[in-house]
């Protein structure tokens, strides 16, 4: 029996809910386009005089296709030597290596997202990703103060909550931060499933996802020894994806058998690829709490 390393889920891709649509040809990229609001209009009418006609505007949000793929090679003896379907576990690691990559590139793109917060539970708060200080762990004000922002910048949320991604370090501290206004003091008194649990749940009005994928930038806190992790809460629209639809491209990656093309029919291809790409949609409805975190390597 064949086993294969420990696997986060992958969960990135969910929130990309704008995509194209009524592509009128393929192209090297999607071009997506954002109407301006017209300014507010009190000022009353003159009864003799005509209204002037004002100018509608717009702006542009562009995604780039970019081709992305891996390969396997089995060979000839590896197939006739091995105790183990080696094919199958080429396929295995080929399907979990095409998703495993796509959710690392849409996390890259949320990590480069413009509207960040720092961790507020150090005495002194960081101006700055360098500043961050092995004390400065999440705290539950700064969910409040991301979707404060959020609601103020008009940002829908799905089904009523926005969606938030943590890593478990940031997670344990979030839920052990004592007080009347944190995370732990509704559960400790009244409602104790989460903490049985060990999961945040629905808090703020943000319904949090932990995963170890959200990114840790080692070392770019204080002093070059502090683990700086990355907490993404988001609304709809903030993430755009687009891809190609010909040749057998789509949403998501296609496995693909490679042709067989050595004299002797030895080698056996195996690979996956995708042409598309992701990008912001709305930087308003995308906001980034860096931390540390007391489990962190911050030495």
């Amino acid at each position: 029996m064949a086993y294969f390393a420990l696997r986060s889920e992958l969960l990135f891709d969910q929130a990309a809910d704008v995509q194209a649509s009524n592509q009128t040809m393929p192209g090297s990229s999607v071009i997506f386009t954002i109407f301006s609001e017209l300014a507010v209009a009190t000022t009353p009418l003159t009864e003799t005089s005509d209204v002037d006609a004002v100018a509608m505007g717009d702006s542009n949000v562009t995604v780039t296709l970019t081709e992305y793929g891996n390969t396997i090679n089995t060979t000839a003896k590896l197939r006739g030597t091995a105790f183990l379907d080696v094919d199958a576990a080429a396929a295995n690691l080929i399907g979990y290596n095409a998703g495993n990559s796509m959710d690392t590139i849409v996390r890259e793109v949320l990590a480069a997202g413009t509207n960040v917060i720092y961790g507020g539970g150090g005495a002194t708060a960081p101006s700055s990703r360098v500043t961050v200080q092995a004390e400065d762990i999440i705290a539950a004000n700064d969910v409040r103060r991301v979707t404060a922002a959020l609601r103020g910048a008009n940002v829908s949320p799905w089904t009523g909550y926005y969606i938030g991604f943590i890593h478990p370090d940031v997670s344990y501290d979030l839920r052990r931060e004592t007080g009347n206004a944190s995370w732990n003091a509704p559960h400790v008194n009244m409602d104790t499933a989460n903490i049985y649990t060990g999961e945040i749940g629905t808090f703020e009005s943000v319904r949090f996802i932990e995963t170890p994928r959200t990114k840790v930038r080692t070392d770019a806190g204080a002093s070059s020894t502090v683990d700086v992790y990355d907490t993404y809460v988001m609304g709809r629209q903030a993430l755009a994806k687009a891809y190609s639809f010909v040749d057998g491209n789509g949403p998501v990656p296609s496995v693909r058998r490679g042709p067989v093309v050595d004299s002797l029919m030895r080698f056996n291809p195996i690979g996956w690829y995708w042409l598309g790409g992701y990008g912001l949609f709305r930087q308003a409805s995308l906001r980034r709490i860096e931390s540390s975190s007391s489990i962190g390597t911050n030495a």
